[in-house]
């Protein structure tokens, strides 16, 4: 690909990514550091506004890969290589998605997951539908129910479903609640549940005993329910074998032109923007 014509113009700054001087995510950045800095010094207040900037320069990055792949941009990398992925994520890092590193830790389990050939595939807390979609691609025979609460995810997903050619086989709808569970539970269905600490109450097989007949792919949101990783283990420790995988980093995902850049501006392309641990588990049914 053709570099761009002209580097970002602040002094210092890498070399081939697209200035945006005047945006308004430029303002909107730069007015929220000076809230975050306007007190007195503190760790907080730094830490706050470096998350700010971090996300700033994960936009940026994000729009001169996307200006490179001439708004058309495909997933070049992971299980979903060849997805398209144009437009905004929902929920999180879009460019981690784009060129398909994120969550790498995970690839080997949907790999798993594709090799095991489900007749039902149920992805709570769809946002987008980077997992609904790019299952879909990958497993022709199955049909996919993407559930999620917000309305401008569900409409993300139907958008992304629709270019990808797959919309005939996702159904896109809101909550999931234990009667859902009851009538859509099979024992060839996998569940994909990443409900931001949602997963504390629906995933109780007391309260729903269908969630035993499943294969369950759960976000744990330990940084906000410290113990909440231990307790689920606990619930399904009879009915599945577990196995608990944490965060990782594909940096082999990079796309070439990143190349020209600094080490900082490399791991923001790669950073998922969480705030603490958030282990997943991988729970398949014994027998």
């Amino acid at each position: 690909m053709t570099q761009p014509k002209t580097p970002m113009a602040d002094q210092g700054a890498d070399q081939g990514v697209t200035p945006d001087a005047a945006s308004a995510l430029t303002k909107a950045i730069t007015n929220r550091l000076r809230q975050h800095l306007e007190g007195p010094p503190s760790q907080a207040a730094l830490s706050a506004a470096l998350r700010d900037l971090a996300k700033w320069r994960a936009a940026l990055l994000d729009a001169t890969h996307c200006a490179r792949s001439g708004g058309a941009v495909q997933i070049a990398y992971g299980p979903f290589a060849g997805m398209s992925y144009a437009g905004a994520a929902t929920e999180g890092a879009a460019l981690a998605r784009r060129i398909g590193a994120y969550e790498a830790s995970l690839h080997p389990i949907i790999e798993q997951i594709i090799a095991r050939d489900y007749a039902r595939i149920i992805d709570i807390g769809c946002a987008e539908g980077y997992y609904a979609v790019g299952l879909a691609r990958r497993m022709p025979r199955a049909e996919i129910l993407a559930r999620d609460t917000n309305p401008q995810s569900q409409k993300r997903c139907a958008e992304l479903a629709h270019v990808n050619g797959v919309a005939a086989r996702i159904k896109i709808g809101g909550e999931v609640d234990g009667a859902f569970l009851h009538r859509h539970i099979t024992p060839n269905t996998v569940l994909i549940c990443d409900i931001e600490g949602g997963e504390r109450t629906l995933l109780d097989p007391i309260q729903h005993p269908k969630l035993r007949d499943c294969d369950i792919l759960v976000e744990v949101h330990e940084c906000w329910h410290r113990g909440l990783t231990a307790e689920i283990t606990q619930r399904f420790a009879t009915t599945h074998h577990i196995t608990r995988i944490e965060r990782g980093l594909a940096p082999e995902a990079l796309p070439d032109w990143m190349a020209q850049l600094g080490d900082l501006d490399r791991a923001i392309a790669l950073w998922e923007w969480r705030v603490g641990p958030t282990p997943w588990l991988w729970m398949t049914r014994h027998g």
